[in-house]
């Protein structure tokens, strides 16, 4: 049950990274921003902060928004 949670919280933080960036991707690859802005975010920042499913939330959401605009910006070089 604890992997169903953290894929949750990871769509909801990819989701919101998402939001901040405004920029519109899957549910797959919310939860994959979600999970390696987690990542990212705790190794960068430290785990400060409220944590839910083993994630804490701000260093996880600001991780989510690097990961986001790193893939939108290599997105939109591969398109042109």
């Amino acid at each position: 049950m604890s992997t169903i949670w953290m894929l949750i919280i990871g769509a909801i933080i990819g989701a919101i990274g998402g939001a901040i960036t405004h920029t519109s991707m899957g549910w797959i690859a919310n939860i994959l921003a979600g999970l390696i802005g987690s990542w990212l975010g705790e190794t960068l920042l430290g785990t400060w902060g409220p944590s839910l499913a083993g994630m804490a939330i701000f260093p996880s959401i600001i991780g989510a928004v690097i990961v986001v605009v790193v893939v939108s910006w290599v997105m939109s070089k591969i398109k042109n």
